[in-house]
């Protein structure tokens, strides 16, 4: 009985929510709780659940498989196989896929979050992209920033949580750790395989890595 009224009250939400001009491709298989709101010409896949007060822009694209918790969503955002938890996503930005959006973050505008990156009461600005394999937790990132793969915000020291600084224009190699509390100040680039433990100056390469040294002829030796 209470499948069949979940089927009902959903049948009745879908229909209020295609007369105002949202499509809904499937929608036998998506789930939209009472409370959401959706904007005109806004497109919703399959495998999408949109729960609690989730408000959805217009013009945007969310799913397959996309989960949005207490979310707000403005125009023009295109969100796939992605979990999203009392988040911010500005305009024009993309999320997904596989990416996780922690509670207190906010994206964008027009910024990228993609596959496997997670945020944690983050803020990455305008234009700012973080692409693949990023954790980013209690971190203000500026505009035009660019996260490499690998990137982490060490954020936790065992006992208390810290904030990482990126300023505007900032751009962040491959594997850098980030050990908060930091600030990497604005232009400044981080060396790939960095692991930062003092701010970076404005405009300055920052490489913390040990040298390179090749050990010629070990391979041999050790098979011998």
């Amino acid at each position: 009985a209470l499948a069949t009224a979940e089927r009902i009250m959903q049948r009745r939400i879908h229909v209020r929510h295609q007369l105002n001009g949202v499509t809904i491709i499937d929608p036998a298989n998506t789930y939209i709780d009472a409370d959401v709101t959706i904007g005109q010409d806004t497109v919703i896949y399959p495998g999408t659940l949109l729960r609690g007060r989730t408000v959805i822009g217009a013009d945007c694209v969310i799913g397959p498989a996309a989960h949005l918790q207490d979310v707000r969503v403005a125009d023009r955002v295109h969100i796939w196989h992605s979990v999203l938890t009392d988040a911010v996503i500005l305009e024009d930005s993309t999320v997904g896929p596989f990416a996780y959006i922690r509670p207190g973050s906010q994206v964008g505008p027009r910024a990228k979050v993609g596959d496997f990156v997670e945020l944690k009461n983050t803020r990455l600005g305008a234009d700012s992209k973080a692409a693949h394999l990023a954790y980013l937790g209690d971190a203000d990132i500026g505009t035009g920033v660019n996260i490499g793969c690998g990137t982490i915000t060490v954020n936790f020291d065992g006992v208390r949580k810290h904030r990482t600084v990126i300023e505007d224009e900032v751009f962040v190699g491959c594997n850098a750790n980030l050990v908060a509390p930091v600030r990497i100040g604005r232009g400044a680039y981080v060396a790939a395989g960095s692991t930062v433990t003092e701010d970076v100056p404005p405009g300055s390469l920052a490489i913390a890595r040990q040298r390179q040294v090749n050990k010629e002829g070990y391979v041999r030796q050790l098979r011998a």
